[in-house]
């Protein structure tokens, strides 16, 4: 498994599975197929009232595949709620790889030039697969998401896989379905042509999805 190529991680995906390890300092993968899968329906995003003002009020900078690598790290790194993570080196190596080949993308949020949140995550045809994100200061990692969906939704996209559910998640109006189903919405994805441009200014697209997303307290 040390040697596994990029190539056949996207295979993988492309059948409904994907990698995770036990521990950061574990060399070994293996590949999860849960019964039940979390997605995030693009036409039934949520955000909250105060998120919105967040993001009206662009108090970070969002960019997107400029420090894919600085992403990765952040989703990485240990913290207090989190002491250990699922990515080792050999899938910080095989993501690496798949950038570089374009099939994995990063949005980076920034306050003063300092990279502060971000998320990562695998593209296949229409289907976008989220791998993490993370955030070092309040609501970072959501402006992180609001950005990647409006990409998404701007770029033909019909799916975004947020592989478990999570409280936080849900929020956004992430949903979980059963395996069948999934792999049935999958293979529908993946024929879906679609495009993630990492255009230099997305807030276009913000700007529609803050009026067609549905509003939460």
């Amino acid at each position: 498994m040390a040697h596994l190529q990029p190539e056949l991680l996207l295979q993988a995906y492309a059948v409904g599975v994907f990698p995770m390890a036990e521990g950061r300092d574990d060399p070994r993968l293996f590949f999860v197929d849960p019964e039940r899968r979390g997605i995030l329906p693009l036409d039934g995003f949520h955000m909250s009232r105060s998120l919105r003002k967040t993001v009206r009020q662009r108090r970070f900078q969002v960019t997107c595949d400029l420090d894919f690598a600085g992403t990765l790290e952040g989703c990485a790194a240990a913290t207090e709620r989190r002491p250990d993570t699922w990515i080792n080196h050999e899938i910080f190596r095989l993501f690496i790889a798949l950038h570089a080949r374009g099939h994995a993308h990063s949005i980076e949020v920034r306050r003063d030039g300092a990279l502060v949140g971000g998320l990562y995550g695998v593209r296949l045809g229409g289907a976008f697969f989220g791998e993490s994100m993370f955030s070092r200061e309040t609501d970072a990692s959501k402006v992180a998401l609001v950005h990647l969906v409006a990409r998404l939704k701007a770029g033909g996209f019909v799916l975004l896989d947020s592989q478990f559910i999570t409280s936080h998640l849900q929020r956004f109006g992430a949903v979980e379905i059963p395996r069948e189903e999934y792999r049935d919405r999958l293979q529908r994805a993946i024929a879906t042509p679609a495009q993630f441009v990492p255009v230099d200014d997305d807030w276009p697209a913000v700007v529609s999805l803050l009026q067609d997303s549905t509003q939460t307290s």
